[in-house]
């Protein structure tokens, strides 16, 4: 049995792996963005095993956090799930690419990390030059390429964790709309295995996946000095330093 955190699980994808996971057997932690929707998730998913609040728009809210997953103790997994679409730059970058960021640096180093980026990242660009001086350029297709850039960098430094992103395909989610082609179990079953799957093929690191299989993804992410300076950037703006030694 494994232990599993999963952020924006209020609903969605995030919600659909809760459930998903805990009829498989294993323990559950979810996190919604604040204590209403916190209700509501425990409502809809009862076998959880507790909910915590936070608001990844925030830095502070982030941190905090992260502060109460490790007061729960250590995770085998972490599901870094939660996203927004329809968003100015600044909140598409605080959640989309700084609370991720911060949150991997701050929980306790589980032994997987499953970080869910887009099919849309391909057209992303890292655009480090705006971080701090045009962050209304930033486009949610470019935080999901952050998104990969972090996910390289882990694999690169944790060479004990099994770090991997993918692309859950275009699901009738609140965020794809109703006509989204893919269905939903396509759309959390990819995370699932990679939390927990004794299946080879998913205990691999630096991969990107799209439906249990490994994909090609945006070459941008594998560039190191870029992930280096992606790593300061953060760091900068966060206050929070990535922890290098594995």
């Amino acid at each position: 049995m494994a232990r599993i955190f999963i952020t924006g699980a209020a609903d969605g994808l995030g919600q659909l792996a809760a459930k998903a996971l805990i009829t498989q057997g294993h323990q559950v932690v979810l996190h919604a963005r604040a204590d209403q929707r916190a209700k509501e998730a425990l409502d809809k998913v009862p076998g959880a095993e507790a909910v915590l609040t936070g608001d990844l728009a925030s830095i502070t809210e982030t941190i905090r956090l992260a502060g109460k997953v490790n007061a729960l103790g250590k995770f085998d997994a972490v599901i870094h799930n939660a996203g927004v679409y329809h968003a100015s730059g600044e909140e598409l970058l605080a959640v989309n690419t700084l609370a991720p960021y911060i949150l991997t640096c701050l929980i306790e180093k589980p032994g997987r990390l499953i970080y869910l980026s887009s099919g849309m990242h391909e057209g992303g660009r890292s655009k480090l030059d705006r971080f701090k001086t045009g962050v209304s350029g930033i486009n949610y297709s470019d935080t999901k390429l952050h998104v990969l850039m972090l996910c390289q960098a882990v694999a690169r430094k944790w060479t004990d964790v099994y770090a991997n992103t993918l692309n859950p395909g275009w699901v009738p989610t609140k965020m794809g709309g109703p006509g989204a082609p893919d269905s939903f179990e396509d759309g959390y079953e990819t995370q699932v295995w990679l939390a927990v799957s004794d299946d080879e093929r998913a205990k691999v690191s630096g991969c990107f996946f799209y439906h249990k299989k490994e994909t090609h993804s945006n070459p941008e992410a594998d560039n190191v000095p870029l992930q280096e300076d992606f790593l300061a950037l953060c760091e900068e703006l966060t206050g929070v330093q990535f922890p290098y030694k594995s």
